[in-house]
């Protein structure tokens, strides 16, 4: 059976330990026929305003919907979890996680496009799929492939961000097909997904512009403090602080 690719995205009542997965979103390719997959689910967990901000997603849009488990999109998601397929994310952690909590655990190969721009597009200012969609003119493309599958188009919506995310990986490939000629593009993903990345400066806080290198040696107890006291600490950060501190 051919290998099946699904990019994915969920939107949720918010982003904390309770919250839960209210939009699942995906489009499945490998087959001759794309599948798009895009429910609203309900949850006993209320929709923080914050979240209705980002993503317009209010209590009425849910009422008499199935809950995520029980929806069409998550049973289909479930036939496709073998470790022959491959799920494509921006910031995969997250809503992995998310659909974690709704009993889903992927078995999947991962491929989480934020981590791959973070080796490819190293010096980027940014690496949020909505910051790529302008940069590279994706939303120049994207009405004539929303038509083709479709789709409405409505940024920081589940299915508007796969369409986008569809247009942006297309991209990605050819990036990494560039600097990495002689391997599959496709695995090369997948591996630059599990390599963690080296942050050489600091972008933020009161040594913004430094290097890690730089701050080690003139205040290695600010460094030390990061680690132990900011919990919501990057992880690709957390690896670059260890290393350069020889921990």
């Amino acid at each position: 059976m051919a290998k099946q690719y699904i990019i994915l995205d969920t939107e949720t009542t918010g982003t904390g330990e309770l919250d839960r997965v209210i939009q699942l979103g995906y489009i499945v390719l490998g087959s001759k026929e794309v599948e798009v997959h895009n429910e609203f689910c309900s949850s006993d967990m209320p929709i923080s305003f914050g979240a209705m901000e980002v993503h317009g997603i209010t209590p009425d849009l849910l009422e008499g919907k199935s809950t995520c488990k029980e929806s069409i999109a998550y049973k289909r998601l479930n036939e496709l979890n073998t470790n022959d397929n491959y799920i494509i994310i921006h910031n995969a952690p997250f809503d992995l996680d998310m659909l974690k909590k709704e009993g889903f655990n992927t078995q999947m190969k991962v491929i989480d496009t934020l981590r791959v721009a973070k080796h490819i597009f190293a010096d980027e200012e940014a690496h949020r799929l909505q910051y790529f969609r302008y940069k590279l003119g994706l939303y120049k493309e994207e009405q004539k492939e929303a038509d083709a599958l479709d789709i409405v188009v409505k940024a920081h919506d589940a299915i508007g961000d796969v369409l986008v995310l569809k247009l942006f990986l297309s991209k990605l490939k050819e990036a990494v097909q560039k600097q990495f000629p002689s391997e599959n593009p496709v695995e090369k993903m997948v591996d630059l997904t599990n390599t963690p990345i080296i942050i050489k400066s600091f972008k933020f806080g009161k040594y913004k512009g430094k290097t890690l290198e730089e701050v080690a040696r003139s205040d290695a107890g600010y460094l030390r403090w990061m680690l132990s006291s900011m919990e919501n600490l990057d992880e690709d950060m957390r690896y670059s602080l260890n290393a350069v501190l020889g921990l």
